[in-house]
């Protein structure tokens, strides 16, 4: 009784409150390691009377730690759906897909860590830029997320859902943890807490280098990871103070086209240009505080990033080829008040309200886009100072109006302003870009709405409808220039919105059965979006988007644990052309797969696999990508404070494609552009080793 008293009360608190900390009775348990077995929570926590809809989720670091993961971004799996993958170096931000929507790299996808914002921004390489390279794994307590826009808590970025990390604030245990793996594979983490200053501080050390399987390029990852924590009780709540560091350098080993494959120019692990890559670093200070009725937030960020990239060769330079660096280095601030009551409506039933104010403002020192050859740059396309300044408040309503039956009524409004000034004058073709200038303001009221229907202990209904949006780069709302050949465009819309529903229901039996199915659609408004690879404007289309998605999660016995995710979506513009319907990339069919075993004589186990199906790379649909299916095994073995793994990566050896798009392209050798199918393998199977000591 104790135990499912625990994680419902886990559950409520980090699902209303968008995982801001885990609750006072769970916390004041956590001395006792029995009780901290207990609090594994994520798919085995019942969400019943705690969730708005059949797509929200909770997620406990046990279930992170029993994962293989290939890269830090894989943590994001764990939201049922989403794919995960990677088209360049290791230290660039993965690629997403969710919900019919290659989300690029997060456009509709919002995600958080302990308060702050992941999403940049004008990113200098793509709207929504979701890096999450600085994130340790080892740190987050509880990732919960939301799919669909009903959620008033959310706003830019939510079309398709949000993730919201929080880490931990004390650990029992110090853990030192060295991992070897072939390709100079090499990880070093040492995390522990200890009292200070009134409360407890955290600290977090990860170290990490790699050099890939890749013929052509070693890949000289070298990562490095800080964060430290202190927490303590402060004015009838808790206070908690952070400071993360992340620093990191790479060289890529981009897409490649397959005929340059299928002529054995390159091995398939091979790359045309062997100077892409990057570096990049994220330095933050926050602060979180909350109590029972009130938390608010801070925080500051500083942030840059130079990448090198060049995904069609020689196309528009015979004699330089087409590389080019993209720069971003900004400081980014801001915070959030949030305040929740509850009293009684007119009709006399219970009611709880909760508002919200939210700031965020992004100065961006630069954001430019370059002419470069080996990294050494030749001219300048685009080169920007960006202020950045929005905010959003909300109000939701939850009613009780009977033992069974509750709505939850949402009101959100976010105000957007962009300041955009041209540092670069004329640009290397002598294009004078001063009309880039400007600025431009928009606004945004959405609207959202839920019903719950308890059917009984073990069964809850959901029916749910919402507005989302994500805002466009700034630059692309003051943009009249093409820099590439000083042609007029029209400037992109700064919000653009979507429209979402679904129904659903959940159950929890026994405590060994976690299930969910949801029926939901989408619709996106048409739009112009800004490249940043070119530095200019591409019109995308109205879109329609539904699919379902199932969950079961089986606690089999008190060894063995079996999960089942499937996601089908069926993605299309909604408006007619003689190009065709189909949306580039979008997924038809994901399923995930994980078998988990752990036993009274300290051997461990989990075996993953993942499947996302064939997707169109034109809107035709004739040309489309093969399926992708990849398996991750590891094995370990717990001995007193001690604790060995080995993870075997791509199991199978599976030679399917991470990623793939299609588009020109032209080699050196080539006299005119080709149309082809340019893609990213999957890496080869990979064995690394671990060794843990707890203390």
């Amino acid at each position: 009784m104790r135990t499912t008293l625990l994680r419902s009360t886990l559950a409520i608190a980090a699902l209303s409150h968008g995982l801001t900390a885990q609750s006072d009775s769970a916390r004041d348990t956590s001395e006792s390691d029995s009780i901290e077995e207990m609090e594994v929570t994520g798919r085995q926590v019942n969400l019943i009377g705690a969730s708005q809809s059949a797509s929200q989720g909770l997620v406990g670091q046990e279930e992170i730690a029993i994962r293989p993961l290939l890269r830090t971004g894989e943590v994001l799996e764990l939201v049922p759906g989403m794919v995960v993958t990677q088209h360049s170096g290791t230290g660039k931000a993965n690629q997403y897909f969710l919900r019919g929507f290659n989300l690029d790299h997060g456009t509709d996808f919002a995600t958080f860590i302990d308060g702050m914002p992941i999403n940049m921004r004008s990113h200098g390489h793509g709207q929504g830029y979701t890096d999450l390279n600085f994130v340790i794994p080892e740190t987050i307590e509880t990732l919960a997320y939301k799919k669909g826009a009903y959620y008033a808590d959310v706003g830019d970025f939510s079309g398709a859902g949000s993730a919201a990390m929080q880490t931990f604030t004390q650990r029992n245990q110090g853990q030192a943890e060295i991992s070897l793996g072939e390709d100079s594979y090499g990880r070093l983490l040492l995390t522990d807490s200890m009292a200070a200053a009134g409360g407890h501080l955290l600290y977090a050390v990860e170290h990490n280098r790699y050099q890939g399987p890749w013929k052509d390029v070693d890949e000289d990852l070298d990562k490095t990871n800080v964060l430290l924590k202190h927490t303590r009780p402060w004015l009838n709540g808790e206070l908690s103070l952070a400071f993360m560091g992340y620093d990191n350098r790479w060289n890529s080993a981009d897409q490649i086209p397959h005929r340059a494959v299928r002529q054995h120019i390159i091995d398939e692990l091979g790359s045309i240009d062997d100077s892409a890559g990057g570096e990049s670093s994220r330095y933050s200070v926050n602060a979180q505080w909350k109590n029972q009725q009130w938390q608010w937030s801070a925080y500051a960020i500083r942030y840059d990033m130079n990448l090198w990239s060049n995904f069609t060769y020689h196309l528009d330079d015979s004699v330089n080829g087409d590389q080019f660096e993209q720069a971003d280095k900004r400081w980014i601030y801001g915070g959030a008040i949030h305040y929740q009551f509850e009293l009684q409506s007119l009709f006399g039933k219970p009611m709880r309200n909760r508002l919200g104010v939210e700031l965020r403002y992004d100065d961006i020192d630069e954001v430019a886009l370059y002419k470069t050859q080996g990294r050494q740059r030749l001219g300048t396309v685009r080169r920007d100072a960006i202020n950045e300044f929005s905010i959003g408040a909300y109000w939701e309503n939850q009613l009780q109006w009977s033992k069974d039956l509750k709505t939850i009524i949402g009101l959100r409004h976010d105000r957007f302003d962009f300041e955009v000034d041209n540092l670069a004058g004329n640009n290397t073709f002598g294009i004078d870009l001063n009309g880039n200038s400007g600025n431009e303001q928009d606004a945004l009221t959405s609207l959202k709405a839920s019903i719950v229907y308890t059917l009984n202990r073990n069964w809850e209904t959901y029916a749910s409808i919402g507005e989302g949006f994500h805002s466009n780069d700034a630059r692309g709302t003051t943009i009249t220039v093409d820099p590439a050949n000083g042609a007029g465009v029209d400037a992109v819309d700064p919000l653009v919105g979507s429209l979402g529903y679904e129904v659903g229901f959940r159950g929890f039996i026994t405590e060994r059965l976690n299930t969910s199915l949801a029926l939901w659609h989408l619709e996106l408004d048409n739009e112009l979006l800004f490249v940043g690879d070119a530095g200019n404007t591409e019109t995308s289309r109205e879109s329609e988007r539904q699919g379902l998605e199932f969950t079961a999660y089986f606690r089999l016995n008190e060894h063995w644990n079996l999960d089942l995710e499937y996601a089908y979506t069926d993605a299309e513009f909604s408006d007619s052309s003689p190009d065709g319907n189909h949306i580039p990339g979008a997924v038809e069919h994901v399923w995930q797969a994980g078998i988990n075993a752990q036993f009274h004589n300290g051997w461990f186990g989990s075996l993953r696999l993942r499947y996302f199906g064939e997707r169109p790379l034109e809107e035709s649909g004739d040309i489309t990508s093969d399926s992708t299916t990849v398996a991750n095994l590891r094995l370990g073995y717990k001995r007193g404070p001690l604790t060995l793994e080995a993870d075997v990566l791509n199991l199978f050896d599976s030679n399917d494609h991470d990623i793939d798009y299609f588009y020109e392209s032209r080699l050196s050798n080539e006299v005119n552009a080709v149309e082809d199918v340019h893609y990213h393998p999957l890496e080869p199977r990979t064995v690394r080793v671990s060794a843990k000591y707890r203390y």
